[in-house]
């Protein structure tokens, strides 16, 4: 950070004389210091794909999860502070369960995705408290189609046909920008989200990770999965072979 921050970084609700807010940007580093998320939507759903590094061979499998079910038909996926995560995901269900009771119907992820901004923008504006270390994808498929939103620690969300945060979020941006995912299926983008988390993972500076996949869609009758085990196995299978196939034509290179 620029030694202009030098003063001004005590306090949320403090602006630098560039007009910066420290503590967002902070926030924003804790999740570049994350394991890679992405979210992929395609024409019959939405996918998640998250790299869960394992800092610890002691640690249990399938713990500490980074995807979250919001509501049945909503799916949660986060990068950054796993606690911080797991706060905004109750939140996230509150405002689902408040919604089903006021109106008898799910919540629309696009509200969803309102709300849960101005949450995270209202912990940008006092000093007494700090902006969530964490950004958040939220999918959903229903009336309107799959829908895709991704929020970051200032509050700003955008509707996305595919994104990424994290890590290495910028080389998965550049493989997402390859597929036409809008012409793809769940079943063909599982495969495509699962070869991107191989390839822009980096085994010589990070350790060993865990895989997390995740679907809504057309497929599932609406409702937020953890995507079943053999299509799991196959879709990890398929990403290992596209990695070797792209090692092997490097060394014919």
């Amino acid at each position: 950070m620029s030694s202009i921050g030098t003063g001004y970084d005590l306090s949320a609700s403090q602006f630098s004389p560039d007009g910066r807010v420290f503590q967002v940007e902070y926030a924003q580093k804790a999740v570049e210091n994350s394991g890679t998320v992405i979210g992929l939507r395609g024409k019959d759903g939405v996918v998640f794909a998250v790299e869960k590094i394992i800092t610890s061979k002691l640690f249990e499998q399938s713990t500490n999860k980074r995807i979250f079910t919001v509501d049945r038909h909503v799916g949660l996926a986060v990068a950054g502070l796993i606690a911080d995560a797991r706060a905004l995901a109750e939140t996230a269900r509150t405002e689902a369960s408040n919604y089903r009771a006021d109106y008898s119907a799910p919540i629309p992820v696009r509200h969803l995705a309102d709300r849960l901004g101005m949450y995270l923008h209202a912990y940008t504006l006092y000093s007494f408290v700090r902006p969530f270390g964490c950004s958040v994808m939220m999918a959903a498929y229903g009336e309107d189609g799959p829908e895709l939103f991704m929020a970051d620690p200032s509050g700003v969300h955008f509707g996305y046909y595919g994104c990424s945060i994290g890590k290495a979020r910028q080389s998965a941006k550049t493989e997402i920008e390859k597929l036409k995912t809008s012409e793809l299926t769940c079943a063909e983008l599982i495969k495509e989200a699962a070869k991107i988390i191989y390839v822009i993972h980096d085994e010589v500076k990070d350790k060993e990770f865990e895989l997390e996949l995740s679907w809504v869609g057309e497929h599932t009758g609406g409702r937020h999965q953890l995507v079943p085990k053999d299509v799991h196995e196959a879709a990890e299978r398929y990403a290992k072979a596209a990695l070797e196939e792209d090692s092997d034509s490097d060394e014919a290179m």
